[in-house]
């Protein structure tokens, strides 16, 4: 695979991710749900960028984490570049370095220039260019969008650690920036063979 057609998946996919957040953050106010399907929902959450919703604490957490995307997209960029100069590295590999890093860079202009262009979502709609806006640069927040809520109920009481509790299969909240990231890392694993014939 060329690197012209590594940037164009990379385009599409950032694309595709930041016309759907927009979408959802000037349509939707923060906590706003729309079922699509009983098992398929649109729900607009926001979370500092880490997974899982977990924050670094402290008052540069924020910036250090963003700080230490950018290093990490600059050497999965190399990544990317250095294996389709080797001429011998797989599709496979080339297509998998493209997902994470358009999708790590899709999560990264959430983080830093969020913060700066929109309004807050508590209570309102979000205003894309706001006089008002909720953060500074870097001090961004990431839009979720996408919830898969398979299974929901009570876990029967024999089963240790969690029965008896309120169970949701499966329970994360992400965006088309983590699906590419994830589709990344899965097809290293599941092909790794072919990813690495070398």
């Amino acid at each position: 695979m060329s690197l012209r057609k590594a940037y164009l998946l990379i385009f599409i996919l950032l694309l595709v991710d930041q016309v759907s957040k927009i979408y959802i953050k000037t349509n939707f106010i923060l906590g706003e749900e729309v079922e699509v399907f009983k098992w398929f929902k649109i729900l607009f959450i926001e979370n500092e960028g880490m997974a899982w919703g977990t924050e670094i604490p402290g008052e540069y957490g924020k910036l250090f984490l963003t700080l230490f995307r950018l290093v990490a997209v600059g050497g999965i960029g190399y990544w990317l570049w250095d294996s389709v100069e080797r001429k011998d590295s797989s599709n496979y590999l080339i297509v998998a370095i493209s997902l994470i890093l358009a999708g790590a860079f899709g999560n990264i202009i959430d983080s830093v220039f969020y913060g700066i262009i929109f309004n807050n979502s508590h209570y309102e709609l979000a205003t894309l260019f706001s006089d008002q806006p909720y953060g500074t640069l870097f001090h961004g927040k990431v839009v979720d969008m996408f919830y898969f809520p398979f299974w929901h109920g009570i876990l029967p009481n024999w089963l240790p650690f969690w029965g008896g509790r309120d169970f949701t299969f499966f329970n994360a909240i992400f965006n088309v920036a983590d699906m590419a990231i994830s589709t990344g890392v899965g097809i290293l694993i599941v092909f790794n063979k072919k990813a690495f014939h070398k």
